[in-house]
């Protein structure tokens, strides 16, 4: 690391700790040469992730959009506000995990779908009626029918 004082190329780390955010790591360093002391940063480098519409057009994965689609599902519903973050959390993980950089809307919605099953049925009915656009009302008591086969048979 070059030193802001004197420019020379070597240092020292004398002390590191994550930030209270835990998204960087602070390092005090002192310079080999001019024995002065500074703070360097150090954080993740990621390429953000592009989602793919159905219109083909592409923008960047934004936690925030998919997060308010969670709430608006889970409006009036006793799901508490720490498990839509972490849901959301899960959600991105499984995104960042498949190494692509760019991402099916679909495959986000399937995975929203696949999580909102487990915490909340009419949550889940809510997402699926505007994520599939429903056609008619014989269209979403299908997906009711498929909900409540699998109730039984996990029964």
């Amino acid at each position: 690391m070059k030193c802001p004082f004197c420019f020379h190329d070597e240092s020292k780390v004398i002390d590191s700790r994550p930030t209270d955010e835990g998204e960087k790591i602070r390092r005090r360093r002192e310079c080999l040469q001019c024995m002065k002391r500074f703070t360097t940063y150090e954080v993740i480098e990621t390429a953000p992730i592009m989602v793919i519409k159905k219109d083909k057009s592409r923008e960047a994965f934004n936690r925030d959009k998919l997060l308010v689609g969670l709430l608006r599902a889970c409006e009036k519903r006793p799901v508490s506000m720490q498990t839509l973050e972490e849901t959301v959390d899960a959600i991105q993980t499984s995104i960042l995990n498949t190494m692509d950089r760019e991402i099916q809307s679909s495959v986000i919605g399937e995975l929203a779908m696949a999580r909102l099953k487990d915490i909340d049925e009419v949550a889940y009915v809510r997402f699926a009626s505007v994520y599939r656009q429903f056609k008619d009302i014989n269209s979403f008591m299908d997906e009711l029918k498929s909900i409540l086969e699998a109730k039984q048979e996990d029964s």
